[in-house]
């Protein structure tokens, strides 16, 4: 199949699943509205779909009409930051065939170690988020040495092992505040206020940006996705985890080193999750007060599936989330309608896009179509010859 064709068949399919997943959300806000006819059940299906695929960018009102809003927009852009980040993490794993699951606590790690940092290190403005960032990213990537050394060494799985250690990372987190870095003034359990030198700005610093918590974050995730994409795409370690994700048996026997760059891999994806920890921390909050996983790993696992493992296509799905997320929300508030109906879109989602066979029959038709016109050019040059 050519690179045209392949990536028009990539596209057909995600907006398939996605149009499936949509269709499954129309049904069960159908039966969860409200109203006791079929016709105030319908209407009030309609006002949340409204509130769902429009809201998130445009203020509804029956006397003002509808109008774009910059501050909503500004929220989303904001909200994809996080999940840039893990979308970027899983990206780089799962490229490698490397089904590691660890960027949701490589995310709460990266905050945490980056909060302790801009709390305790005293260092200038401008230095000190970046040093603190480093240090979030280097702390994740430690980690999940873990995973990567267990697997290339023992052969343990690293879904099973990434999957465990989220949670043995929010409990050390947990225990580590409640008993020695908690501040015992505050009536709930969180850190001493960070130093103001540590904080992420805003892009503009204007009541829309600073409001949305639109930092410059937003800018290095942009930044991020370059980089990564130069390296999958331009680099000799990016190729050789390509490599090994299509076909590891081949990579091994080809001579490359497997084991080494296994764990690179995931080395590289628990920087990306523990450095945008560090981003989201320092740009949103003053204290650190997370008692649980904040879910932007799992997040990042549909925005890599979306985006096919492909860096540059992750801003893309991270908006497509962040504003179903932001609709999902607008829906519960104005249409009383569950937002856990955003769970249940991903988990649709994911469903298709895991099934081999989805499409498969569209995809065998363009790969033949494509085999006959190489065929055909090859006869035509022969006959010319």
């Amino acid at each position: 199949m050519t690179k045209r064709r392949q990536i028009r068949f990539t596209i057909i399919r995600s907006l398939v699943a996605i149009c499936i997943a949509l269709l499954v959300a129309t049904l069960l806000i159908f039966i969860s509205a409200g109203g006791d006819s079929f016709q105030e059940k319908l209407q009030a299906t309609g006002e949340a779909l409204k509130q769902m695929l429009i809201g998130p960018l445009f203020r509804m009102s029956k006397k003002k009409g509808t109008s774009f809003e910059l501050k909503r927009l500004a929220d989303i852009l904001a909200a994809m930051i996080p999940t840039i980040f893990t979308g970027l993490s899983v990206c780089i794993m799962f490229s490698a065939n490397q089904f590691n699951l660890g960027a949701e606590g490589g995310i709460m790690l990266g905050a945490f170690a980056s909060a302790m940092a801009a709390i305790y290190l005293p260092l200038p403005a401008g230095l000190h988020p970046v040093v603190a960032v480093l240090i979030g990213g280097t702390a994740v990537a430690i980690v999940m040495l873990l995973p990567a050394l267990l697997k290339t060494k023992l052969n343990v799985s690293e879904m099973v092992c990434s999957l465990m250690l989220n949670y043995i990372i929010m409990y050390v987190i947990k225990f580590l505040m409640n008993t020695y870095l908690a501040d015992k003034s505050r009536g709930q359990i969180m850190s001493f206020p960070f130093r103001e030198t540590a904080n992420i700005p805003p892009i503009v610093n204007n009541t829309v940006f600073s409001g949305a918590k639109l930092t410059w974050g937003f800018v290095i995730a942009i930044f991020a996705v370059i980089l990564c994409g130069l390296f999958m795409y331009r680099s000799r370690w990016g190729y050789a985890i390509r490599m090994i994700g299509i076909n590891q048996d081949f990579a091994k026997y080809s001579g490359m080193k497997v084991g080494s760059v296994i764990v690179l891999s995931q080395i590289l994806g628990g920087f990306l999750a523990g450095a945008g920890g560090g981003i989201e921390m320092l740009g949103r909050y003053t204290n650190f007060s997370w008692s649980a996983l904040p879910g932007y790993g799992w997040t990042g696992i549909t925005i890599a599936i979306l985006a096919g493992n492909n860096p540059y296509m992750v801003p893309f799905a991270a908006f497509f989330m962040a504003y179903l997320s932001k609709g999902c929300d607008l829906m519960a508030t104005y249409a009383k309608v569950p937002a856990q109906l955003i769970d249940i879109i991903q988990g649709v989602i994911f469903l298709f896009f895991a099934a081999e066979q989805f499409l498969s029959g569209y995809r065998q038709r363009l790969v033949v179509k494509s085999a006959e016109e190489e065929i055909a050019a090859r006869a035509k040059l022969q006959k010319e010859g």
